[in-house]
């Protein structure tokens, strides 16, 4: 029975893999035809804000990263079946076992080996990214020093709370039983409530400048919209993002009394002062509607389905033989499970995402109408257009890829929906 179950399962895993795979070549191959195919005419609705440069450099971005999008896609895939069917996973594990012993400092050192085995596996094309990519267009603003320095900053970030993270869910594992991972669940999610709360403080500003909007004309209009919206906040800062990016935004972090308003200074520069009004009454829009706390409750309960799951997987041989892995026979096998966990679950739940990508869409839509509510129609989309055009956002995407992929509107929607008035966004 566990051999045809652990057949049952490589061929599922097999199946799942190849067709997602294709399937996300597919989409994006639409999405390069698309937009190469409307590269040379600006849209109608757009031809008089946005200039035909600013459309190509939008559609040759695009396309520039579609297509690294495509390497990475196969880079991923078959790094997936080193790890798994080719037993890349199961030898490091002997690997370890066979310098350390068994014990919990042989599953630490697994995930933290895994982990920085992947990492490097994923640099260069990080690199190429940041300074090749992100360079040609002009958006990258970090020298190799500073890329290194962030590196070096959220590797030892990880380590110092992945690693107890990690040693607490082992240990659970171990030692509650069979309901370890309901514990597990509820300290993950308290854990990351807490994130919310700690990150604006402590984790942020070791990596960006945070100082206070001194803009007075621009401090009051935001404090009266805050105001006039029911909302508070602990303070209003500006980032320096340009430090790293060309790319603006603004943007909510925090929960709770630690709610902050940032904006980037790279924003500030572009929009006038009514305009970051509208980009603000958009975010507050995600909280008038309770959309973080919904994705809060979502993420509590997908965790606590994953959990479950995982509870049942850790004493099914099948799972470990099925994904290339051969378990240990004296020794626990926990940590193997979590990273054979993490491996295995992206390639079923990729089929849903676009599930997910409706709802956050819908989001956007309740977040516009309340700020064209707020605000006005007018600056918000004046304030969208300038912020397509500095990011090179394309305004031609595939609808297709749209539908599957996109967390926001596309720009052509969305805008039409925008000027039709908050009525349109329910």
């Amino acid at each position: 029975m566990p051999l045809s179950t652990s057949l049952a399962l490589i061929s599922l895993f097999v199946a799942a893999l190849g067709f997602g795979l294709l399937l996300r070549f597919w989409l994006s191959s639409r999405q390069i035809r698309h937009v190469a195919q409307h590269r040379e005419q600006v849209p109608a609705a757009f031809a008089g804000t946005i200039s035909l440069a600013s459309h190509q450099k939008a559609a040759d971005y695009t396309l520039a990263k579609a297509r690294l999008g495509l390497l990475e896609m196969a880079l991923g895939a078959a790094v997936l079946l080193g790890w798994t069917l080719l037993g890349g996973l199961s030898a490091l594990n002997q690997a370890l076992m066979q310098w350390i012993g068994d014990g919990m400092t042989q599953q630490l050192a697994l995930l933290v080996a895994f982990v920085v085995l992947s990492g490097a596996i994923d640099l260069p094309l990080s690199w190429y990214q940041t300074f090749v990519l992100e360079q040609r267009f002009g958006f990258n603003k970090m020298t190799l020093k500073l890329w290194l320095v962030d590196l070096l900053k959220s590797s030892l970030i990880g380590a110092l709370i992945g690693l107890p993270i990690a040693a607490l869910i082992l240990w659970m594992m171990a030692a509650i039983g069979n309901l370890w991972w309901l514990w597990a669940c509820l300290f993950w999610m308290g854990f990351n409530v807490l994130l919310l709360v700690i990150y604006p403080t402590l984790i942020a500003p070791l990596f960006n400048k945070f100082a206070p909007l001194e803009d007075e004309i621009l401090r009051s209009r935001v404090t009266a919209l805050m105001q006039r919206c029911g909302f508070s906040a602990k303070g209003l800062f500006v980032m320096d993002g340009s430090k790293r990016s060309a790319h603006a935004n603004a943007y909510f972090t925090g929960f709770g009394a630690a709610k902050r308003v940032v904006f980037y200074d790279t924003l500030l520069a572009k929009l006038s002062a009514p305009e970051v009004d509208a980009v603000l009454a958009h975010e507050l829009g995600h909280f008038k509607h309770k959309h973080i706390i919904k994705r809060i409750v979502s993420m509590f309960a997908l965790s606590l389905a994953g959990f479950a799951l995982l509870g049942y997987l850790t004493q099914q041989v099948w799972f470990y033989t099925g994904l290339g892995v051969q378990p240990n026979v004296a020794s626990a096998n926990d940590a193997l499970v979590l990273l054979l966990f993490m491996l295995a679950m992206p390639v079923f739940s990729f089929f849903i995402a676009p599930l997910f990508a409706q709802l956050s869409r819908k989001h956007e839509f309740e977040a516009d109408a309340y700020a064209v509510r707020q605000t006005s129609a007018q600056d918000l989309s004046t304030a969208l257009l300038k912020l397509y055009e500095d990011n090179a956002a394309t305004l031609t995407p595939d609808p297709l890829y749209v539908r599957f992929y996109y967390s926001h509107p596309g720009a052509t929607e969305r805008l039409a929906r925008m000027q039709g008035g908050a009525s349109a966004a329910v």
